[in-house]
């Protein structure tokens, strides 16, 4: 059953302990029986994980005895718990809850309609337990309902009673001032204003406080905002890739989840490391892992008004399919770098889709390229250069910046300069300004909590914020973003994995700066020693301000000088002129631009017939080589007749000899028996026998 929005806001609202102490009694666990046994209602491997929270929890580190091994659920329960170690209370709460709320959503609904005393008591409690949630992550202050006691939650687990009126966090001075994140809740439901414009604290991560249904904990999700909508899309959790599409609303803090539809020839699986990019009122989806068989690269696109889901169609040599990649949109085309394949393959290509032809093309830059990878962050500047940073291989993470100038299409590599950036993969990152803002990633050893900022313009790499170890942010797979909230930035975070899942948001609220020149870079521009690696792609701040002198304020002036309205309309004048240049070279832009759209749909038409020319001629290819199979056999055939008909020949000649040879025989024969026959008595003397004849006559 879905929650309805108070009961999502109180649910959201409860603090520690409490908030654990109610999903606690809802799985089942009393609070004045620590022993008691697994909640019935879930899964054996779930219920273990829950037994032994609650038990780090409320008892502390496990050091009863080991149980019997007959005993095969004591010795479950036993080892369980036993592998948490010295896990500190606080940590296995918010362990207890989340794993509470990835098994069952709604539990505080049910929890609310099962246990009507408890509803009693947090319905009426609920009008001063203020939503408290500490910005620094080290300490946090919660109120027990129904009285003023305030309960302020140490870095070591513990918590110490601070006597207030009401939930507040200590300034330096030992006064009581509201919570960042309280006032957020408090002033959005009174103004009914924008949530974001609460936020007063600046260069600093806050987790505020969200209502609806909070999808499912994941990372190497993807997600875009979309007129204060932010909106993710599947994702990793737990080894089982997702294909949900889930919105947080960023006006109000709410989340939801779309029903998707299936526009036709269009199916969305299940896949993670993927891009979703920002195009109109929709969402392009490239790439990513996925188990469902597809040997190339697809683009998949979200109509965020409809909420129908269609497959794009393409041209051209699409590329092998991957995950990990980064895309990033130039003008109208799609700048694809990296990755991994369904092999386990590490790439370094660049390819490029463009949008208006629906085009592939397989670009091959000049200049050393960044060593294959996935996991890494890419960022576009001005339109004219691609960044890579970071990323990983199978062993290994790096820390490298490469550049590539998108016209002349040649990769360079410049030198860190400021703080060096450690190595990382997994990090995401995103453009407020000149500047990049890194955020989480990891090392193959842990999470890293130092949120990075690199000037474009620059180079100059610092440290913008920090993180406690092991929090959301110092995670990998995490999604990034950006949104302008009444002329400021805010960046807000979403889910990532160091060891557990999240589905928190946090945010990050910048005021945009100008950029300014470094002593670094103004050293290279005085002594014109910059190399040209570094000098193509360093630019230098220009003048954007015009200044217009109204003709009102010259009037008014006590003494006038002609010269200065001679002047003042020969300017006019010259610049009548000159935006009606403008316009005329604005609209031979527009038919050049007309013309090259037009080039490239006959381009595309070209390639898909040269594309069918091609596969005619392959088979044209295959028939030939076939006919040629077919002829050699035959010449062999031929060959092997030739050579049976000179055995032949010889057989003849063989055959006429024997033939010669018996009629030599056969007349020898018969010249022999004449003589015989006219020897007579002679022959007798000569002892022969006479013939018969003879002796008959």
């Amino acid at each position: 059953m879905a929650r309805s929005g108070p009961v999502a806001a109180t649910a959201a609202g409860l603090s520690y302990p409490e908030r654990f102490h109610a999903a606690a009694a809802y799985a089942g666990f009393s609070s004045h029986d620590s022993v008691k046994g697994i909640a019935p209602r879930f899964p054996n491997d779930t219920s273990l994980v829950l037994y032994a929270l609650y038990q780090q929890a409320t008892v502390g580190k496990c050091n009863t005895a080991k149980p019997w091994g007959w005993n095969t659920v004591e010795l479950a329960k036993w080892s369980s718990w036993n592998q948490l170690d010295s896990m500190s209370s606080i940590e296995a709460m918010r362990l207890f809850v989340r794993t509470l709320e990835e098994e069952d959503p709604d539990w505080f609904s049910k929890y609310l309609e099962q246990e009507v005393i408890i509803s009693n008591s947090i319905t009426s409690s609920r009008s001063t337990t203020e939503i408290v949630v500490a910005a620094s992550g080290t300490s946090q202050t919660m109120k027990e309902p129904g009285n003023a006691e305030v309960l302020e939650l140490t870095s070591n687990g513990g918590y110490i009673s601070v006597n207030a009126e009401s939930p507040s966090d200590l300034s330096e001075n030992g006064e009581y001032v509201p919570n960042e994140v309280s006032m957020i809740t408090k002033e959005r439901d009174a103004v009914g204003g924008h949530a974001l414009e609460a936020v007063t604290t600046y260069n600093e991560w806050i987790s505020p406080s969200v209502t609806g249904r909070i999808p499912p904990a994941r990372y190497q999700h993807a997600a875009a905002i979309v007129e204060d909508k932010m909106f993710v899309v599947g994702g990793n959790h737990n080894g089982r890739y997702l294909n949900d599409v889930q919105v947080l609303d960023l006006r109000t803090l709410t989340w939801s989840k779309v029903e998707q539809k299936l526009g036709q020839g269009a199916s969305l699986p299940p896949c993670a490391g993927h891009n979703l990019i920002r195009w109109g009122r929709s969402l392009l989806l490239v790439a990513g892992h996925s188990k469902a068989s597809s040997d190339t690269v697809r683009v998949h696109a979200f109509d965020t008004e409809t909420s129908m889901w269609s497959l794009l169609p393409s041209y051209g040599q699409a590329p092998a399919a991957r995950g990990g990649q980064s895309v990033s949109l130039v003008g109208s085309s799609l700048v694809m770098f990296g990755g991994e394949d369904s092999r386990r393959r590490l790439l370094n290509d660049l390819n490029i889709f463009d949008l208006e032809t629906m085009t592939w093309d397989a670009v091959e830059p000049v200049g050393t390229p960044p060593s294959p990878r996935s996991d890494h962050a890419a960022a576009v500047f001005d339109d004219h250069y691609l960044f890579i940073f970071g990323g990983g291989s199978h062993s290994t993470c790096f820390g490298d910046l490469h550049v590539l100038d998108l016209k002349s299409m040649e990769w360079s590599q410049p030198s860190p300069f400021g703080v060096l950036p450690p190595p990382r993969a997994g990090h995401a990152g995103v453009v407020i300004g000149d500047n990049w803002y890194i955020v989480g990633g990891g090392d193959n050893k842990a999470g890293i909590s130092e949120m990075l900022v690199v000037n474009l313009g620059t180079l100059e790499w610092s440290v913008a914020a920090s993180v406690p170890a092991r929090t959301s942010i110092a995670s990998e797979g995490l999604s990034v973003l950006t949104t302008t909230v009444n002329g400021e930035e805010a960046i807000v975070a979403f889910g990532g994995y160091n060891g557990h899942y999240s589905n928190e948001v946090h945010i990050f609220k910048t005021r945009f700066k100008l950029r300014k020149e470094s002593k670094f870079v103004e050293a290279m521009v005085n002594d014109g020693s910059a190399s040209s690696a570094v000098s193509d792609f360093v630019v230098l701040p220009q003048p954007s301000t015009v200044y217009k002198v109204s003709t009102d304020e010259v009037t008014d002036c006590e003494n006038p000088l002609p010269e200065a309205n001679d002047n003042h309309s020969a300017s006019e004048e010259k610049l009548s002129t000159t935006l009606e240049a403008n316009k005329e070279l604005e609209k031979a832009a527009a038919e050049a631009q007309g013309e090259i759209i037009r080039l490239k749909q006959e381009l595309a038409a070209a390639l898909s017939t040269s594309s069918d020319l091609a596969k005619e001629l392959q088979s044209v290819r295959g028939q030939l080589v076939a006919e040629q199979s077919r002829c050699f056999r035959l010449e062999v055939d031929v060959a092997e007749l030739r050579q049976k008909l000179q055995s032949l020949e010889v057989l003849q000649k063989e055959l006429d000899l024997l033939r010669r040879q018996k009629a030599a025989s056969d007349e020898v024969v018969a010249q022999a028996a004449s003589e015989r026959q006219n020897a007579g008595v002679w022959g007798w003397l000569a002892g022969a026998p006479p013939d018969q004849k003879s002796i008959d006559s």
